[in-house]
């Protein structure tokens, strides 16, 4: 589905400036004057604060303030961050502080600030200052955080349970009852961070005269960090500026508001003066949330062809020492496992509960890996149970795309009907099987093994909510340039957002993406915005440039038919210009239009025609757009090593149209790599108390080149319904299916061990003690 400029591979308008080394992050903000911070951070897993002794690090020279919860407090209109999403589940409210006061709950946590004239002398300060800490119990693992006798991760709690919900449909039990045959799987997922390129960070600028705070933050929700600022800070919002420079990556983390932005902003207005504070890759394993931990006890029932009676079973999420963005995660997790098949009944029972690590909010995928990990080993179980194909019984259990759209019993978590707009789940399944050989791998399954090697083969299917709502903002304006202006809530944070609204104005007026700059993410150019998350902003910064770009495509040809003296559908928009259809000398510049109607004193505007040349679109949405896909991984394993090497990924998915195909290709291939990574190589290990094991980047391992196989792309594009240009979001999908794939290929491959795996990270440990098992002697 082609345009001018829309479905087309058009060069990237992000990358003169990143290749030529332009590009302009956080950290290459300079400002007269400008200062920086350090944190002091706790050591322990839990533990009171008993007195914290400045004096030393004040003396140091070069510094210029050491603050604490006691000196921001006074100016703060409310000292804790409350950022929850709505649930009426919570059972207790643990909101984070701007800075630890009495009690500090996971290493990492922010307790004072030190500013000073370099970082060097901020660090060094920073390690002057003296905590009196008093030691408290802890609590790591999730599972142990809910028993009765558990240590309290907040010395006040009365419990370790912050939220508990059941979701479900149908008669389950009943199903169960009669059920031929019921298989129960306990499975687990790792906690690990999103590790951008570009770890967090800010800078803060306090200008007196104007009694206006400016945060530059490398944030995915410049417009949410406002009105948090604007709640703690008791300030309007004509106060408070954020915008965002590049981002070098957010992959989740980056869309939560945390103490060092408001403790930043806070120590400007203190010193008078701007201060730049940028984490440093330790920071960002202790500091930056995490994600994945789930344990997930699950059960399904099917009938003797492999049919899907019921599935049930219990979520407990580890959600860390703090509520830094809500219940979210595990209502992914719980909402995704049935979703691509037909579940005639379903209950999933949530627990979250409380530990002493750092706080937990979506990393690429959000939840939905979790769940559609849940799902397909259930369904290969029930493969091997019953000696069928797993590739059969998904087929026989999938939504067939004549039933689309499908609404599944269940609500998101805003209340909306999960409502599966357009896909065709088999036919998707089927494309990604043919290009990976699926019915061809037993035969070179056996050639491998008669020469000693061990080659798996394994599929997943997803289905993931994408572009939730309610809204993001887009304003398209012409001036008396000439140039197309785009301004949007929307956060850049490398994938490409410039590029596509610019394709998306441009495509309805005068297809030259050259001509239109885009400025997004910065709350002092559009009033209301939201950001970047939940692969969101084709879906809905995209629909309201589209529409915002039509209406102004209207006037603009209102304009000019006065202008030229014609009828307006004998006119259209090439280039730059406004043009008479089959006579190209009548034409009329936009800048001249531009003009036209900026007004001039004493002047008449054109008859039937307001001031300006621009329009402002809030497209609501409510309902999210659901993208879907199939992996087929091939892996080979070396059983003395326990070396897993991917041989072939294949990768089929349905984003519905495509802007920029290029785009949704690195979109795909990243995510793909995100989910290798955590399915083979990423864990950030606490021991029993909470303290933290990898804390570098030589003991958290990440995929580089070398591991990463080549990703074979199958696009498919079934519009959506529920928006004007059709598409989905596609920025998390690749990730969505990888553990899943992958750890079935792994245990194909080990089979004549008798592998059965039922987590991931999966460690080559893990496999040579299988292997190890399995032998004699």
């Amino acid at each position: 589905m082609t345009g001018k400029v829309f479905g087309v591979r058009v060069p990237r308008l992000e990358d003169p400036a990143l290749v030529a080394g332009r590009a302009r992050f956080v950290d290459d903000i300079r400002l007269h004057g400008m200062l920086h911070a350090a944190f002091v951070r706790s050591p322990h897993p839990h533990a009171a604060i008993a007195g914290i002794d400045k004096a030393a690090a004040l003396a140091r020279p070069g510094v210029r303030a050491v603050l604490t919860l006691d000196d921001l407090r006074p100016h703060l209109a409310n000292e804790r961050m409350v950022v929850g999403l709505p649930s009426a589940s919570y059972r207790q409210d643990r909101n984070r502080p701007v800075l630890a006061g009495t009690e500090t709950v996971h290493v990492g946590e922010p307790i004072a600030i030190v500013v000073a004239g370099s970082r060097y002398d901020a660090e060094d300060a920073a390690a002057q200052v003296a905590v009196d800490y008093r030691p408290l119990p802890s609590v790591s693992d999730c599972r142990d955080a809910l028993k009765p006798d558990a240590a309290r991760v907040h010395a006040d709690a009365p419990h370790n349970v912050l939220a508990e919900f059941t979701m479900a449909f149908g008669e389950v039990d009943a199903a169960f009852a009669r059920a031929p045959h019921r298989f129960r799987e306990t499975l687990w997922m790792h906690r690990g961070g999103s590790h951008s390129i570009e770890c967090r960070g800010c800078v803060a600028n306090y200008d007196r005269n104007e009694e206006k705070l400016t945060l530059w933050s490398s944030t995915q929700m410049p417009h949410v960090a406002m009105r948090v600022l604007v709640d703690m800070l008791g300030w309007d919002e004509r106060r408070i500026r954020v915008a965002t420079p590049d981002v070098g990556g957010g992959f989740g983390p980056k869309l939560v508001f945390y103490p060092e932005d408001v403790g930043l902003g806070l120590a400007s207005i203190f010193v008078g003066a701007p201060i730049k504070w940028i984490e440093d890759r330790r920071e960002h394993f202790v500091a930056t949330t995490q994600e994945r931990d789930q344990y997930l006890d699950v059960e399904i029932a099917v009938d003797d062809d492999a049919k899907i009676l019921a599935i049930r079973g219990e979520i407990i999420h580890d959600h860390g020492a703090y509520t830094a963005r809500g219940v979210n995660l595990p209502y992914n997790a719980a909402e995704t496992v049935p979703l691509p098949y037909i579940v005639p009944a379903y209950r999933m029972a949530v627990r979250l509960a409380l530990t002493n690590k750092v706080p937990v909010t979506p990393v690429r995928g959000a939840g939905h890996p979790q769940g559609v990990f849940a799902m397909e080993r259930l369904l290969d179980r029930v493969a091997r149970e019953l000696g069928l194909d797993r590739v059969e019984v998904r087929r026989r259990n999938l939504i067939p795309g004549d039933l689309m759209p499908f609404t599944q019993p269940l609500q998101t978590r805003g209340g909306m009907p999960v409502l599966l707009d357009s896909g065709n789940f088999p036919e998707c399944q089927d494309s990604a099987l043919a290009a990976a050989g699926w019915d061809q791998f037993p035969a070179r399954q056996r050639a491998a093994r008669a020469e000693g090697r061990h080659i798996g083969i394994g599929v997943a299917n997803y289905v993931k909510g994408t572009g939730r709502g309610p809204f993001e903002s887009a304003t398209v304006r012409i001036g008396p340039s000439g140039r197309i202006l785009v301004y949007s809530g929307a956060a850049a944070m490398g994938q490409s957002t410039r590029t596509m609204l610019a394709q998306i104005v441009a495509e309805e007026i005068g297809g030259d993406i050259g001509n239109v700059e885009v400025v997004c993410g910065d709350t002092a150019t559009i009033a209301n915005g939201l950001g970047g998350s939940n692969s969101r902003q084709a879906v809905m910064a995209g629909s309201s440039a589209h529409v915002a770009a039509r209406r102004v495509r209207d006037k603009l040809l209102k304009v000019a038919a006065h202008m030229l003296e014609a009828a307006e559908h004998d006119l259209e928009i090439v280039g730059r210009e406004v043009r008479v259809k089959g006579v190209p000398d009548l034409k009329v510049p936009l800048a001249k239009l531009g003009h036209a109607v900026v007004g001039t004193p004493g002047y008449s505007l054109p008859p039937g025609v307001s001031p300006g040349m621009e329009a402002t679109e809030e497209l609501v949405i409510d309902n999210m757009t659901f993208a879907n896909g199939t992996a087929v991984a091939e892996v080979e394993v070396d059983p003395d090593t326990g070396a897993v090497t991917i041989l072939r990924y294949v990768m089929a998915h349905d984003s519905g149209v495509l802007i920029h195909p290029t785009i949704v290709d690195g979109q795909v291939i990243g995510g793909a790599a995100h989910g290798i990574g955590n399915t083979l190589f990423e864990w950030m290990r606490y021991d029993d108390g909470g303290q933290p094991l990898t804390t570098n980047l030589g003991e958290y391992l990440l995929i580089t080149a070398t591991e990463m196989p080549r990703i074979e792309l199958i696009h498919h594009e079934s519009p959506s319904p529920l928006n004007p240009l059709g598409v989905k979001g596609v920025g998390e999908c690749g990730t969505v299916p990888a553990a899943a794939a992958i750890v079935a290929a792994i245990e194909d491959a080990l089979a004549p061990f008798g592998a059965r795996l039922t987590g991931a990270p999966v460690s080559p440990s893990d496999l040579v003690a299988i292997v190890r098992g399995a032998r004699p002697g």
